[in-house]
This record gives C-alpha cells, sequence and structure tokens, in this order.
C-alpha cells in the first residue's frame, strides 16, 4: 500500500505540481537572471514563469485529451440527451454534461438559446449554463496540480449541488415565461436520427481546434492572473491580505464575491490567484467563493444574458447563485478544519525550520504532541538547510509554517500554542 501511495504522490509531483519545472525555473532565474528566489523580485519572476508553463503545458494535454473524448458530446447530442428527461433527474443530467463541455460563461449563452428553442425546460438548461463554465475535467485537474486532489473534488461536489438546486428552483418556480420571446417563439426540435459520428481524423483536428480556440481565448487571462497572484504572494504583506480576507471576518466570504462578479476570466485564470491567497491565509471558502463568483456571475455573462432572458429572471439566476456560493464559503470556512483533516484525512504540511540547535528541536518536539493530540494527519519536516530556509522569506530561527504560511518565527512554542495556531490557520 505504501509503494502505491509513493506512486501516486511521484506522479503528482511529477505530472500535475512539475516539481522539475520549478526546480528548472529557480535555475534560470537564478543563473540568468541573476535573481535569489528568496528575494520579492526573484520569488515574483519564479512564480509568474514557472505558473504560465506549468498552466499552459496541462492546458494544451488536457484540452486535446479531453476534446477528444468530449467529440462525442456535441451541442446536438446533449441537447438531444436532455431532452428525453424531466425533474431532477433532468437537471442533474445537465449540471454533469456542463462538466464534460468545456464552455466560459460567456460561450454557454448560445447553447441556452439552441437547449431552450430545442424545447427543453429552463431549469435545466440552467443547471447546464451554471456547470459549464463552473466545472470541467480541465480545471479539476489543474485545481488538483495545484492544491490536492480531495479540495478538487470538493469543490466539483459543490459547484454540481448549487448547479442541481439553482436549476430545480427555477424549474419549480416555472419562469419559461420570463425568457425572451425571440428564444421562447423559435423553437426547433431536433429529431433523434440525427447522426454525430466523427472519424478518428476529424476527432483529431477536432481536438486540436479545441487547443487553438480556448487557447486564444484564455492566454491573456492567465498570463493576467498568475501576474496578480505573483504580486500577491511576494508583494503585498500578508498582515493586508488577511486583515481584509481572513476568515475570522464575517465580511470576508461576501468581499471575495462581490469582488469576482465584475471580472471576466474563466477557471484557469482564477488559479494562480487563488493558489497566492491561500499561502496568505486565506481561508478556503473564501478562496472558492471568489473563483466560483468569477466563473459563474462574471458581469460580461450576466449582460449576454440580459438579451436572452427578462430582468426577472436574471436576477433570480444571480440571487441564487450568489447565495449559494455565499453558503458555501461560509460553510467551507467554518467546518473546512473539520471536513478536510478530520472526514477526508488531508495530511497537513507543517515545517519545523531551524539550525539544529536546542530550541529548534524542542519546538520540532512540541510539534510533534500538538499534532498527535488534535488527532489529525500532518506531514512534519525539519528543515536544517540555510538554503531552503531563506527561501521561506523566514527572518529568524526557529520558525513554524503550516500549509505554506509562515505562524511563528524566532520563538519555541508550547503544544498548546501550536494547537491554537493550526486551528486558526486552518
Amino acid at each position: 500500500m505504501e509503494n502505491i501511495v509513493a506512486i501516486f504522490a511521484w506522479l503528482n509531483d511529477v505530472l500535475l505540481k512539475m516539481t522539475w519545472l520549478s526546480d528548472g525555473v529557480r535555475w534560470f532565474v537564478e543563473n540568468v537572471f541573476g535573481l535569489s528566489v528568496a528575494t520579492r523580485l526573484g520569488g515574483s519572476v519564479h512564480f509568474f514563469i514557472y505558473d504560465v508553463f506549468k498552466i499552459f503545458i496541462l492546458l494544451s494535454v488536457l484540452i486535446y485529451t479531453l476534446s477528444y473524448i468530449q467529440s462525442y458530446f456535441p451541442p446536438e447530442r446533449t441537447r438531444l440527451i436532455l431532452g428525453r428527461m424531466t425533474g431532477i433527474k433532468a437537471n442533474i443530467m445537465g449540471a454533469l454534461l456542463g462538466t464534460i463541455t468545456p464552455f466560459c460563461s460567456c460561450s454557454s449563452i448560445p447553447l441556452f438559446i439552441g437547449f431552450t428553442r430545442a424545447g427543453l425546460p429552463v431549469g435545466v438548461t440552467f443547471s447546464f449554463l451554471i456547470s459549464s463554465p463552473l466545472v470541467d475535467l480541465a480545471s479539476i485537474i489543474l485545481l488538483a496540480s495545484i492544491f490536492n486532489w480531495k479540495i478538487a473534488l470538493v469543490y466539483v461536489l459543490l459547484g454540481l449541488v448549487l448547479a442541481v438546486i439553482g436549476g430545480s428552483l427555477i424549474s419549480y418556480l416555472k419562469m419559461e415565461k420570463y425568457v425572451a420571446e425571440f428564444v421562447a417563439h423559435h423553437q426547433t426540435i431536433s429529431g433523434d436520427d440525427e447522426d454525430f459520428s466523427m472519424t478518428a481524423k476529424e476527432r483529431r483536428t477536432f481536438a486540436w481546434e479545441q487547443v487553438t480556440d480556448i487557447f486564444s481565448k484564455v492566454w491573456l487571462y492567465v498570463l493576467i492572473g498568475v501576474g496578480i497572484g505573483a504580486a500577491i504572494h511576494n508583494w503585498i504583506p500578508e498582515q493586508w491580505i488577511t486583515a481584509l480576507l481572513g476568515q475570522e471576518h464575517w465580511y470576508s466570504v461576501l468581499i471575495a464575491t462581490i469582488v469576482g462578479m465584475p471580472m471576466y476570466a474563466d477557471i484557469f485564470g482564477t488559479l494562480p490567484i487563488a493558489e497566492a491567497l491561500v499561502t496568505k491565509g486565506v481561508g478556503l471558502g473564501t478562496v472558492l467563493a471568489f473563483m466560483m463568483a468569477v466563473t459563474a456571475l462574471s458581469l460580461p455573462s450576466l449582460i449576454l444574458l440580459k438579451q436572452v432572458v427578462k430582468t426577472r429572471l436574471l436576477s433570480l439566476f444571480v440571487g441564487i447563485v450568489f447565495v449559494g456560493i455565499l453558503i458555501v464559503g461560509y460553510t467551507l470556512n467554518t467546518l473546512g478544519y473539520w471536513f478536510l483533516y478530520k472526514v477526508w484525512r488531508i495530511k497537513m504540511q507543517i515545517k519545523v525550520l531551524g539550525t539544529g540547535c536546542r530550541k529548534c528541536k524542542a519546538l520540532l518536539a512540541a510539534t510533534e504532541e500538538a499534532v498527535k493530540s488534535m488527532g489529525v494527519q500532518a506531514e512534519i519536516e525539519y528543515v536544517t538547510d540555510m538554503m531552503q530556509i531563506a527561501e521561506t522569506g523566514l527572518l529568524s530561527t526557529p520558525g513554524l509554517i503550516i500549509d505554506n504560511q509562515i505562524v511563528s518565527s524566532g520563538k519555541v512554542l508550547e503544544p498548546q500554542a501550536i494547537v491554537e495556531l493550526i486551528e486558526k490557520n486552518k
């Protein structure tokens, strides 16, 4: 069993997190640019180059592979599948099909028109409309590459639940009359005899076209997102971030959701920002709320949607998704520690940094005792290499890092104090 775990850990590091790429970029920054990654400027350059290449490499491989699979599910086939179902079953299928059709919120609008004209219930199309930009297979894998698989699955489950509940509520309220007349009055229901067969060559062509098409739409947002992430990670003081978005503040999720709504980006552009926010101690619920708001409630997509639905239906859609995002964010901030570390048994990453002195060893022993008393899974690493310590930005030893966040420096802590720090930074 340990061998299997080790193999998966190796695959995660090599294929998803690309530690080899991080090491290569570090060598490039230090030897070509002459910058230490321990400095703000060097750290920013390393973060930017590494994340850009990692995301672009993963996107190329993932979009091609998944698009080849998705060639079996064109919009016409999706429409026919949904047309055979009713009730909450149809909403669930609409949400699930949204995960395998990688459309951004704006490009999902034409599909909304097509589905509605085909006679599909409005609630089902809205389940698809929520799920499609929010959750897709490529973003799941990218999310796992930055965080881990369990957090990625939590995000997916929450996105699907939000899509199903939102669409079901719209169906229950019978909002069909609030669809624009030019959409509702031009139904062209296709028959079941449509042929969607493609040759292997056509599927390869389709997959490559998807790669180039999606790249042309997202590359700029990826660069912007990574740039913002690099700034947050290396230049914005942690105190500023936690003062605004610290999970101890009741308004943190609300602010993150409101800030995310005017932005236009897909999940690929928000991931680097999310990564940087987490390292600054922002709660997982707050970060995921921001990501959901950007992808599901972007202002440009709402402007486009206003052209095909009336104000009452649009307001209901925004209200449902907005409240749903808030519930998700606050729930994860409140129960995230218990759920992730107690139920899913995610390993907490803890580092004790020191020179090997008596105080450093005392902090290590106290940390081990604190983790044991809490009953959580944790990987405790004792770092004595001064180069590695310098790269963390720690100013004095001994130091304590929990999930990539410096929580203490220059002092020995009692086990209970460490327990409180773990609880605070959960």
